[in-house]
């Protein structure tokens, strides 16, 4: 019963705690003149990602290479197909921001070195060094397009707006009609506070209830690092993106996902291999690895396609995931 109560609580601190980030991060955004992609990629992806960087350095230093590289390639997946997927089944979800092809291609190219990398069979301290020094620029890049959207919004506001096209205006009329949050930055800010302590230790909460429950079902390790855990880990995005998906903000939602991707792989693999080299398991290296290559493309073409995400391509996409884990959990126990 405990093992059914610690799964349940941790969806509902998950749910509130998502809810907070959004209000909180969105808000800041509109007083800091930030776009709210860029938010998404880099404070909410950081945040929601929190629990996979927990869980695979504990497993590497534990000597667990396994769960520690199986929890980021399966909560890559899981970004894609379900984090994505089911806030579609809710409300429409625009792959049309300015700056989601950039990052899309960046996402794409981070995953084919990353699996370049795994063919040596060790993810290596220099590798490791490697990835860091990638996460590096991409978040030097998104200073920079902070800045000059900060500019941008300077110059629309003073009446300026010769050079501006059509989408910039709209992306900076849309920040300009968010509403404020009551209370202002100090509640802005105590919302993102709270949204980024709660969602880990939801997703923890959550992830601890369901293992022991998978475990009472007869499910393997193997199985639970790449289903339960990384699953778990990335509820804090579903829950991210389901509560902006229902507030209207497509592009907090689709910025959580690729910063989110690019987060686990940079930052999260990148610490890990850094503090102890970690060794590829040959069944993620078969299999799972190439699917997250498969959803990473999937991404970039909904990206270059600025396609609008509805009702039919959610459920797609969350039938694609379920699939996914039919066949780890099957074809796992079969081998």
């Amino acid at each position: 019963m405990l093992d059914y109560l610690s799964l349940a609580g941790g969806l509902v601190i998950l749910l509130l705690s998502g809810d907070a980030l959004v209000r909180g991060s969105v808000s800041i955004a509109r007083k800091l003149g930030i776009p709210s992609l860029v938010i998404g990629l880099t404070i909410v992806a950081f945040g929601t990602s929190a629990p996979e960087l927990v869980i695979s350095l504990k497993s590497a230093l534990d000597g667990i290479s396994g769960i520690a590289v199986g929890n980021v390639v399966g909560s890559n997946i899981a970004n894609v197909l379900l984090v994505l997927g089911a806030p579609a089944l809710i409300a429409t979800t625009s792959c049309a921001d300015k700056g989601v092809r950039k990052n899309a291609v960046f996402l794409l190219a981070v995953t084919v070195i990353f699996i370049v990398m795994c063919a040596f069979g060790t993810l290596e301290r220099a590798m490791g060094l490697a990835l860091l020094a990638m996460l590096a620029l991409f978040l030097g890049d998104s200073f920079l397009e902070m800045r000059r959207h900060q500019r941008r919004r300077k110059k629309f506001k003073n009446g300026e707006t010769e050079g501006l096209d059509e989408h910039t205006r709209e992306e900076i009329e849309e920040i300009e009609e968010i509403g404020d949050t009551p209370g202002g930055m100090p509640v802005a800010a105590l919302l993102l506070l709270v949204g980024l302590i709660g969602l880990p230790l939801g997703g923890h909460l959550a992830i601890l209830g369901a293992v022991e429950i998978a475990r009472d079902w007869g499910v393997t390790d193997a199985a639970i690092g790449l289903t339960v855990i990384a699953f778990g880990t990335s509820l804090p995005e579903l829950a991210t993106t389901v509560m902006a998906a229902l507030r209207k903000h497509s592009a907090v939602a689709l910025g959580n996902v690729l910063g989110s991707n690019v987060f686990n792989i940079l930052a999260i693999l990148g610490t890990t291999s850094l503090v102890k080299p970690l060794t590829i398991p040959a069944s993620i290296m078969h299999f799972d690895i190439w699917v997250m290559l498969a959803t990473t493309v999937l991404l970039f073409l909904l990206a270059f396609t600025r396609c609008r995400l509805r009702w039919p391509m959610g459920l797609a996409l969350v039938g694609g995931y379920c699939l996914y884990i039919f066949l780890v959990l099957n074809v796992g126990e079969l081998s």
